[in-house]
């Protein structure tokens, strides 16, 4: 196990850990913005260099090993000189020194290149912009990609590619004229992309955005935790709140999902609690028009129990079914299936929840 030393800290760590990694690990924050945990490190950003003793210039601490007695500088006048160069050149593309630009973008004020901007008092860029204007690109139903506030991260490529294997994106170009595109320039539409907003949620600026998020600003929302409802994976989720209403879901770090949803638990996960056509109030047919008419769950639940007992004693419980829906939790439906086998006298149980 090596044994290393960050801004005077002595520590032992991992063998193949990097000093991103033995840094984040002590509690050494270390600013990063192309860094994604689950794929290899490509240390385009620069943004993370430290200084490593003995070497003339500083390294990226995403992707450099580890190495027995190695001595790290994480903060010094000359890193954080390198770190407001780096970002200085990377806003000069991107338009954070318009007042417009982040104004009208729909990650303000959850933007990591904002975030890091602003901790290193980087408000305007003294180079000129290398990149002409492209149009932005939102064929897809649910995703929109501006190109002009793109820094070319790869955080969206790696999200797509090595987390979720959809292998739907890519890039096109090179250098400062660098796009995230489809692979070989096709159609988004005609890709395997699924739409499960992974590389939008990997993106740090507002480049890739899922289209409901121009609804809401993130000062004026509240996150809570909970499982997504639909198959029995348990994935976890943060629906976002605003105003009493969920508004979004965004993948939450949990041992089954590592920070990933599919594309029901993104976008069909929340909607339909304040669908406007939801019914919330017992409804029971009326034999004489044949209408649905409101009842009390008093109402309701005794005409349930007096028909389902008729059918059972009539004709055997093999006759009933009991289908449980996948939103209901695992205790309602471990208390469904009870009731279905000792009640109704049926081992007809199943539930719409598939992996």
């Amino acid at each position: 196990m090596p044994s290393i030393t960050i801004d005077g800290i002595a520590l032992d760590v991992a063998e193949g850990s990097t000093i991103l990694d033995a840094a984040r690990a002590a509690g050494i924050r270390i600013p990063t913005l192309c860094f994604l945990k689950e794929r290899s490190a490509i240390a385009s950003c620069r943004v993370c260099v430290v200084d490593v003793e003995g070497l003339d210039q500083p390294v990226p601490s995403c992707a450099t090993p580890v190495q027995d007695g190695m001595k790290v500088t994480t903060s010094s006048p000359r890193i954080e000189a390198y770190r407001r160069i780096t970002l200085e050149l990377i806003i000069a593309d991107h338009g954070l020194d318009s007042t417009n630009y982040c104004f009208s973008c729909d990650k303000n004020g959850a933007c990591e290149l904002q975030a890091v901007c602003r901790e290193y008092g980087v408000l305007e860029s003294p180079f000129e912009a290398a990149q002409k204007r492209e149009p932005v690109r939102d064929e897809n139903p649910f995703l929109a990609y501006d190109p002009n506030l793109c820094i070319r991260c790869q955080r969206c490529v790696g999200a797509c590619n090595d987390a979720a294997r959809n292998h739907s994106l890519g890039t096109a170009k090179r250098g400062v004229r660098t796009l995230i595109e489809a692979p070989f320039g096709a159609d988004w539409r005609a890709t395997d992309c699924e739409s499960c907003g992974n590389c939008a949620q990997a993106c740090p600026t507002g480049a890739l955005t899922e289209k409901r998020r121009a609804t809401y600003r993130s000062w004026e929302t509240e996150r809570v935790r909970t499982t997504c409802p639909h198959c029995g994976v348990g994935c976890q989720l943060d629906l976002v709140v605003k105003d009493g209403a969920i508004v979004d879901a965004e993948a939450a770090p949990g041992p089954s999902n590592q920070g990933l949803l599919c594309v029901k638990g993104r976008s069909a996960s929340f909607d339909f609690v304040d669908a406007p056509d939801r019914i919330r109030t017992p409804l029971v047919k009326n034999r004489e028009t044949g209408e649905f008419e409101p009842a009390t769950w008093d109402e309701a639940l005794d005409l349930v129990a007096r028909r389902f007992t008729e059918l059972r004693d009539a004709h055997g419980g093999e006759s009933l079914a009991a289908f449980a829906c996948s939103r209901s939790t695992n205790e309602d439906i471990y208390l469904f299936q009870k009731m279905a086998r000792i009640v109704l006298q049926t081992n007809n149980v199943d539930c719409c929840a598939r992996v």
